[in-house]
Order: structure tokens, then sequence, then C-alpha cells
């Protein structure tokens, strides 16, 4: 613009300009419009996803104020949990409102919560039950975290509380699922180890009662009679060996466990093992110095060796070698997964390697099952790895199976070290053969009829004087009538009427200082129910034979004092 610049054209320059400042405004305003409404879409959005969220998940949120000291605020699903409308603010706003639909048992927990909320205690994990209108039980879950000005004035505090109702639904389903498939898979193992048993029972008695009625052709025959009765004996105690197989494979014999040094353990079975495994074999021992103590019943160490070698024999095709090795070992880590969490990391080690044909890693998984057996038809039962597998387990020891096929097999097992001294046996408690009994007065009470009369003459052969009891009863009523004093009384653990748990102690009050022997052919499980099986208590196994018998009386009368 200059002076010479017609009006009209300044005017109009003003006015365009003017105009495009206006538009220009507008448009700004414009897009500043839509920005908001973007914005506010985006964040009506964003409310619903997250609304949706938590309905999916069936997670509320709430803010409590520290200043009106009251719920401020809670989302919708706080709502929908309580099973109550999104417009009943007043039922979640006060601590009486939420304690009313708290479960009673519940209630000292949820008020002790809400102090500690009002206090900024944090919360987490709080466990509680609601009960909503309708009456339906919901399971919840909360966690609390408290807000703080610059100064550490505590502001408010906000809360999430989760229906975990529906979780813990499918929690309780899966658990049934997987309880109901252990029991299909016992049941079909169950039905595996049936039929073995009844097929090694059925040969037993097969035997028993044949050469029974070979005694009974031949009784004017003694020495015919005589071979026939060893038959017997060997067909019986081949059933007992047997019955023991299969407590030790569920885990449930009756085992004496002493405090022992493995290698005075081993030792003594090897001369046993080496006609086992026959000349062709060589069986080399490797013992461990200084072996830390271990806690066993000495028998079944015997059972372990016996089994694995024989295994391991029957493994070499030919000649090889058999190495048995002991020693200590600390183990922090392991890719066993028996070792998992266990905080036991100084174990003895008990190691049988062979030189055989190895194992196959299909069949490795399944060594351990009952009546499972690669061996030819007749020469297995399939119940040896069972049985250690059995043993193992109850004595809280771990076996690890190296194997490769032509390479031989390496079985490790690790029995955990034991803190206590190892126990000397006096020489009452070895296993002597006594060749006299005693005159001692003896109460036997056992329920079964045949076998009160049997032990009551084994017993009186030895020169006792023997009372014998067919229920708790009738003992009670002997020992509270008898004039004389009683030195013994052995009694069977489960009968009617008492437990011999409860004899025992009903007999303590009337012969204070009388020894006592249980004996029981049912399983460890059992028995220990019936508080029998505990260090230092007298006990006998179901079937027993006469020597074992004597032995056991002779050993308990020496006993000095008397122990249950």
């Amino acid at each position: 613009l200059n002076p010479e610049t017609p009006p009209v054209l300044i005017v109009s320059s003003i006015f365009f300009a003017g105009a495009l400042f206006v538009m220009l405004v507008l448009n700004l305003a414009l897009q500043t419009v839509n920005d908001f409404k973007r914005v506010e879409q985006d964040l009506r959005d964003s409310e619903a996803s997250l609304k949706e969220a938590q309905r999916i998940a069936q997670v509320g949120d709430f803010f409590w104020d520290a200043s009106t000291e009251k719920i401020q605020w809670s989302s919708d699903q706080m709502y929908y949990t309580y099973g109550l409308p999104v417009d009943h603010s007043r039922d979640l706003s006060e601590v009486e409102g939420i304690a009313k639909f708290v479960h009673p048992e519940d209630l000292p927990r949820m008020m002790q919560a809400i102090a500690d909320i009002e206090s900024g205690i944090p919360l987490d994990n709080l466990r509680f039950r609601i009960i909503r209108p309708d009456g339906e039980t919901r399971e919840c879950i909360g966690h609390t975290k408290a807000i703080y000005d610059d100064n550490g004035t505590l502001l408010r505090v906000h809360g999430v509380m989760q229906d975990i109702t529906k979780r813990l639904r499918i929690e309780e389903e899966k658990e049934q699922l997987q309880l109901q498939l252990n029991q299909a898979q016992k049941m079909e193992s169950i039905g595996r180890l049936a039929g073995g048993v009844a097929h090694d029972f059925n040969n037993m008695l097969g035997v028993l009662m044949g050469h029974l009625d070979l005694v009974e052709d031949n009784r004017d025959n003694i020495q015919l009679v005589s071979e026939h009765l060893k038959e017997i004996r060997t067909a019986a105690e081949s059933s007992v060996k047997l019955t023991r197989q299969l407590l030790a494979f569920a885990r449930q014999q009756a085992i004496t466990p002493q405090v022992v040094q493995l290698n005075d353990t081993v030792e003594p079975i090897l001369n046993m093992l080496r006609p086992i495994i026959g000349e062709a074999i060589q069986l080399s021992w490797v013992p461990g110095s200084t072996l830390w103590p271990i806690r066993i019943d000495p028998t079944q160490v015997d059972q372990i060796l016996a089994n694995l070698c024989v295994n391991a024999r029957d493994a070499i095709a030919g000649s090889g070698n058999i190495e048995i090795h002991t020693d200590n070992v600390v183990l922090k880590e392991h890719n066993n997964p028996d070792f998992n969490g266990s905080p036991q990391t100084e174990y003895v080690l008990l190691s049988v390697r062979d030189t055989g044909e190895g194992i196959p890693a299909e069949t490795l998984e399944h060594i351990f099952e009952p009546f499972y057996t690669t061996k030819d038809k007749g020469t297995g039962t399939g119940l040896g790895l069972a049985t250690v597998y059995g043993i193992i387990r109850q004595n809280d020891a771990i076996i690890d199976v190296e194997s490769e096929v032509g390479l031989g097999t390496t079985l490790r097992i690790y029995f955990p070290r034991c803190e206590e001294a190892i126990e000397v046996l006096s020489p009452v408690e070895e296993d002597q053969d006594f060749t006299t009994g005693g005159s001692e007065t003896i109460l036997l009470v056992e329920d079964e009829p045949a076998l009160l009369k049997l032990t009551t003459i084994l017993l009186e052969q030895q020169g006792y004087t023997i009372i014998p009891a067919e229920t708790p009863q009738v003992a009670l009523d002997i020992a509270n009538n008898h004039p004389n004093k009683i030195h013994l009384m052995i009694t069977d653990v489960i009968m009617p009427e008492m437990n011999g748990r409860e004899l025992v102690e009903a007999m303590r009050s009337i012969h204070p200082h009388v020894h006592c022997l249980y004996m029981s052919g049912y399983t460890a499980d059992v028995i220990s129910n019936q508080g029998v099986i505990d260090e230092g208590v007298n006990f006998i196994q179901k079937p027993f034979d006469r020597s074992s018998l004597i032995n056991k009386v002779r050993s308990v009368l020496d006993q000095v004092p008397a122990r249950e």
C-alpha cells in the first residue's frame, strides 16, 4: 500500500485479509472440535474396552477416598460381582454396606482388611467369599495399593477385586479329572497285578493240595510223607515270599528300620549272590570308605541287591561283569524329578552296573511297573524291579537308571543320609537260634481259632505256660483274675472290641511290667493307623515259622525293662 493506492483497493484488501483470517480461525476451531470428538470417542471406546476386559476377567476396581473415608468410585464389574444394579452406589460406598455381603466366616478377616486399607496398609491375595442378594456364594480375591501426596499424606487407596469362582471350579474339575485318570491307571495296574498274583498263588495252592493228597495216600510210609511235607513247606515259603514282594511293591510291607552302615549290610549278602549269578559272570565289590549312616531295614537291602543282580545276570549273554559300588555323594542339582523340592543334598549311593545288553528307550519307562517283563514266558514274574521300587520309595530313597543298548545298565540308588548314630544290636536282639524255650507264663490273644490253637501248641512245646484268649475282653478278664505273674502278652493288632494298642494299655493298668509282642498279617499302613509300628515296639509279621516265633518270644522276654 502507498499514498497513491485507491481507497477502494485498500478496503478490499482489508476485507479479504479479514475473511481469510476468519476462515483460518473457523477451520482451526472445526479441527479442534473434531479432535475433541475423536478423543472423546477414543475415550468412550477405551472405557468400553476396559469394561469388557473387566467383565471377561471378572475383575472390578474401586477408589477409597481418605478425606471422606468412603469408597469414592467403583467400576461396573464390582456391582456385577456383588449381584447389584450399577445404580446401587450406596451399597458399596459404606463399610457397613460391603460387610453385609461378606460370608460370616470371612467377616472378621474382611473387617481387619478394611481397617488396614484405611491405614494405607497394602493388601495382597486376600481371599474371601461374598453372598449375593440371590443367595449365590462367590469366591473373590482382592489387592490394594495406597496413593500418597508429596508430603506422604494418604490420599486414596486403589483396590482391585477378582471373582475367581469359575476359575476355582475349573481347577476342581481338572483335579477331579486327574484323580479319575490316576485311578484308571491304578486300576489298570491292579488288574495286571491281580492276574499275576492269581497265577502264582494258584500254582502254590495246587502244589500244597497235591502234596497233601499224597500225604493222605502214603501216611504209613514215613519217608514219602517226610518228602511231601518238605515240598509243602517249600511251597508255603514261596507264597510268603510272594506276599512280601507284593507288599514291598505297594510300599506297605511291615519293616523294622535301623541306622546302619551300608557296607556292613551289603558284604554279608555277597556270598549268597555269587552262586545265584553263576561262574561265567564276575561279581565286583567296590565299597566306598567311611560311609554316612542310613536308616533302612537290612533285609530290604538284601531284597534290592538280589533282584538287581538277578536282573543283571539275565541281561548278560554269556560272560560279563556285575559291579556293586557304594559311596557318599552330595547332590545339589539333578535331572531326576524325584529330587525336585527335596532339601536333602547328602546321600549314600548304592549302584549296580552290568555289562549286559542294555535297555531300549521305549522299555526304560516301564521297567518298574508290576508284571512288566521282557523275559521269555515262564522265566520271570515282572515283580523284581517293582519290588525294588517299592522298597526305595518306602525308605524315601531315589533310583536313577542309565542304560544304552549294547553298553549295559547302571542303576543308582540314593539313600538319604541319617544324622543318628549307627545302632549296634545287643546279643539278645540278634537273630539267635534259641534251642530252649522257657517256663514263663504267656497270655496269647488271637481271634482266629486255628492260629490260636497252633501257636499255643508251638509255644507249649518250648515249656511255656500258655493262656489262650480269643477276644480282648476275655484276655482282660483272665488278667484281672489270674493269681500269678503274666510275663508276656502276645496280641494280634486288628481285633474286634478293641485293637492291640488299646488292649496293651488296658493290660498295663493291671500288670504294669508285662512284656508285649504284637503280631499281624495286615499291611503296614493299616498297622500304623493302629499306632503299633513305632521305634522300639516288639512286632512279628504273619505268617511266621516256628523258629522265628520262638526266637522273637525269647528275645522279648529277655528285654529289661519291658517295652511295648
